[in-house]
């Protein structure tokens, strides 16, 4: 039987086993008990959970369609195949339950500015359009390189009334945009709201996002008994800091399904060629959780690598390290050219163009399609769509 903990309900001190916790410096800790107090009253507020649903139904999009993929099946002599549609919500991928649910939070603190940082654009995205519906202010901090590999999305956030702050520190990816939006969060939490869009960070910041993006594993499990009448074999879904995962995952963890949380292999097995956490098993404290982080020799924290920028991040969330300990979870990765091959052949076959982060979770479906039967069932939580990666498609020539 599996703990609480690894239910997606953190201890007090927000623990998942030795995992998680507050890791923060003395100016943040009146900002996070206050986000702590008020977060603790929402999530058993029946006033707030209803309207986060009105806003999830008539806003977002939800739910989400269900979508079986025969034709890709077929190519890859694979297994039936479902995707759990989150590329179809509102602003295009699952970050939107996420930022709605922490804007709305922020609105009843009395919050006028929301910060946030994002890595593929989509959370930033996503946070723009929380803030413009909620009508509040909006900065977002973004590497300069993925701005320029995630373009399109630096476009509709500016569009939707939000400032887009270029962060060249470091490796000028998510690492560097967190770091920048932890510091204006120091200067400005009296009126500021640090909207931090993955399932880690210090408590309470996963087991609120988890529970924000829960409503995927419980919207699937209805789907999975409307259209398969059963659970399915397996769930698969891409691992960043891990919110759509953990999202999906939630449903199915005290189920007998096989759940596989796909890294990013990036281009090669050396440190710095790859954002593969689970490949190195070191553990350290990054953001304020202790988890598994890629570090080199002297502890210092490894440069990544990825196609994606939004798998780009050298630590992964708390509760994802716990379900590794207990053995819950598998993690495995999958390389960029793999993730190419897997966006290339779903849009071929079916006419979806997945973002290159999903495309992961796909091409290792691709590979362990052989282990399952033609009548069993794997469901791949298609977190995000691709159009915020057609510039990198052009640029290796994927697309001519």
């Amino acid at each position: 039987m599996q703990s609480k903990r690894a239910e997606g309900k953190a201890s007090l001190n927000g623990r998942y086993g030795e995992f998680g916790g507050m890791y923060i410096p003395e100016i943040l800790m009146e900002a996070v008990n206050e986000l702590i107090q008020f977060w603790n009253q929402a999530k058993i507020n029946e006033d707030f959970k209803n309207e986060f649903s009105r806003l999830l139904k008539t806003y977002a999009g939800r739910p989400t369609a269900f979508t079986e993929i025969p034709s890709f099946a077929k190519k890859i002599n694979g297994p039936r195949i479902f995707l759990k549609r989150e590329d179809l919500l509102h602003t295009g991928a699952h970050k939107l339950n996420n930022a709605l649910g922490q804007c709305l939070l922020a609105k009843k603190m009395g919050k006028t500015r929301i910060i946030a940082e994002t890595g593929a654009g989509q959370h930033g995205v996503a946070t723009a359009a929380a803030c413009a519906h909620l009508g509040l202010n909006c900065v977002i901090y973004m590497g300069e390189t993925d701005m320029k590999r995630q373009a399109p999305n630096v476009l509709r956030m500016r569009l939707m009334g939000a400032s887009v702050i270029p962060v060249s520190q470091g490796s000028a990816t998510l690492k560097d945009a967190v770091n920048e939006a932890l510091r204006d969060w120091s200067e400005s939490f009296d009126t500021t709201h640090y909207c931090l869009g993955s399932a880690l960070g210090p408590h309470p910041f996963p087991e609120m996002v988890a529970q924000f993006q829960s409503i995927i594993g419980s919207e699937c499990v209805q789907q999975c008994q409307e259209y398969l009448g059963k659970q399915p074999d397996a769930v698969v879904a891409c691992v960043g800091g891990g919110s759509n995962a953990i999202g999906i995952f939630s449903g199915f963890l005290h189920q007998p399904v096989r759940l596989i949380g796909v890294e990013a292999g990036g281009h090669g097995n050396k440190l710095g060629e790859h954002a593969a956490r689970f490949n190195l098993l070191a553990k350290g404290v990054l953001h304020g959780c202790y988890t598994y982080v890629l570090q080199d020799e002297n502890g210092q924290i490894a440069a990544t690598a990825s196609i994606s920028a939004g798998l780009d991040y050298p630590a992964v969330g708390p509760q994802h390290a716990q379900l590794f300990h207990e053995k819950r979870v598998e993690y495995v990765s999958a390389k960029d050219d793999e993730a190419l091959q897997a966006l290339m052949l779903l849009a071929k076959t079916e006419g979806i163009i997945c973002a290159l982060e999903s495309a992961h979770a796909l091409a290792h479906v691709i590979k362990i399609a052989a282990e399952f039967s033609k009548d069993q069932c794997i469901v791949v939580n298609l977190s995000g769509r691709g159009d915020k990666d057609l510039p990198q498609l052009m640029e290796r020539e994927v697309i001519k």
